[in-house]
């Protein structure tokens, strides 16, 4: 079996609360245990919580932005120390240079006075505290369409763990029914091992009693051999099955109950296989977000419009510092409206055209792409079934065979090399049916997985 070949690697050391070593865990309980506790499935969910974050920071771009900003600066720079002490209502005439203008000499020229307490201030303090308040009037409908982007982005993800879920359900479904196939398997070989260690016997007695030779005990020998590692082969295959469940369900089992019937095929029709799978409501969510582009691409020609406003405090020394005396507020609103822009926002909305244009076509790629696997798997499920009764039939009646063939041989009317062949006949399609069999529900279970929508 194709799962089997690959869970030696398998991890376990991540397990969770174990569960009782005398529980029998039914099919049901495992896949409700498997939807708490696997990991993939956490990771899935986190991801989605995550984009529903992204969502909530997108739209709480509506409510604009509020900052306290703390501001404490030294300069001797003559525009900054002036500004600074203008900002903060503490500017002097002396700061203007009044003081050079008031001991010029009578008739000078006062227009060419360079003052020197503006034009070299020193070192000036500055100290002020903001705060300040934005917030988007109209984007051209940006805010709204991102918002709506990153909803269907929402809605991708949820429709990616769902996937995630469906595809770890279909693991541990076929992992029970595996289980089933390899019990009835083992059942049939211990028969024919426990019919082969009768004829050991038999064979035994025989060669005691002159009526069989050495070559018939070593033959019984070597098929027993044989028909031993076969069954250490599922055995060994049975315990990987349970490493690999425990795996899924990041606890360890040891037993399980497994199912008493062959998986049922889904009765849901071509159509409704198609409105339930997960692929393609991904590609149409895809379809839907590329829709959306488009209307944002948009928003390029259209203005953009904004409230901003401020109330401050600010002094150039601490002890001056006085939120009411030295405040000051600012608001406004202000219009951008991008004129030109070389063509680039024509063509920004028709590559958003292009791309659903080609979303639209990958839709129906998919909804083609999946009817062709359905159609497939369905017509290897009938041909596999009818294959399954024709074993069905065949290892009955190599049984048979095998049976009259041994009470032939002790009555000496059959050799055993004849007996060796027949039970090899009937030891072949004992195997060749689990094998048809796994290979039915792997395609069964395939198709299933196909129907499963968002549940």
């Amino acid at each position: 079996m194709k799962m089997l070949t690959t869970l030696f690697a398998i991890s376990l050391s991540l397990y969770g609360a174990n569960i009782p070593s005398d529980t029998n865990l039914t099919l049901d309980e495992a896949i409700e245990i498997l939807k708490q506790d696997n990991l993939e499935i956490k990771a899935a969910q986190l991801e989605y919580q995550s984009t529903q974050a992204k969502t909530d920071q997108i739209s709480g771009m509506n409510w604009g932005s509020l900052d306290l900003v703390l501001n404490a600066a030294n300069t001797d720079d003559a525009g900054n120390a002036f500004g600074f002490k203008l900002t903060s209502r503490q500017a002097s005439f002396a700061d203007l240079g009044f003081g050079d203008f008031m001991s010029a000499a009578p008739g000078s020229d006062v227009l060419s006075i360079k003052p020197e307490d503006l034009n070299n201030p020193g070192s000036t303090n500055f100290f002020q505290t903001k705060l300040e308040y934005t917030l988007p009037i109209y984007v051209g409908g940006k805010i709204s369409g991102y918002t709506d982007i990153s909803r269907s982005m929402e809605k991708m993800q949820q429709l990616e763990t769902d996937k995630t879920i469906n595809a770890k359900i279909y693991e541990t479904r076929k992992a029970f029914y595996d289980m089933a196939l390899l019990e009835n398997a083992i059942k049939n070989l211990t028969t024919i091992n426990d019919n082969i260690a009768t004829l050991e016997e038999t064979t035994q007695y025989m060669i005691d009693e002159g009526y069989a030779k050495r070559i018939d005990l070593l033959e019984v020998q070597a098929k027993k051999s044989n028909v031993e590692r076969n069954l250490n082969e599922m055995q060994a295959n049975k315990e990987l099955l349970y490493n690999y469940l425990s795996f899924l369900l990041n606890q360890e089992v040891t037993q399980i109950v497994v199912p008493d019937s062959a998986v049922e095929q889904t009765e849901l029709s071509t159509d409704e296989i198609l409105a339930r799978n997960v692929d393609i409501k991904q590609a149409q969510t895809g379809l839907k977000i590329r829709k959306e582009m488009v209307d944002v691409s948009h928003s390029g020609y259209l203005p953009m419009i904004g409230l901003k406003a401020n109330v401050q405090s600010s002094a150039v020394n601490l002890d001056e510092y006085k939120m009411v005396d030295n405040g000051s507020y600012t608001a406004g609103v202000q219009l951008k409206w991008n004129l030109f822009s070389g063509g680039s926002d024509s063509n920004k909305v028709e590559e958003a055209k292009v791309n659903e244009l080609k979303r639209q076509t990958q839709v129906e790629l998919a909804k083609k792409g999946i009817k062709l696997q359905i159609n497939k798997i369905r017509t290897e499920i009938a041909s596999l079934d009818y294959e399954i009764e024709s074993l069905t039939k065949e290892l009955e009646l190599s049984t048979e065979i095998y049976n009259n063939y041994e009470e032939r041989y002790k009555e000496q009317l059959a050799s055993m090399n004849d007996l060796v062949v027949k039970q090899s006949m009937q030891i072949e399609k004992v195997l060749a049916l689990l094998k048809v069999q796994n290979k039915r529900n792997e395609r069964v279970f395939a198709l299933e997985k196909l129907a499963n929508g968002a549940q």
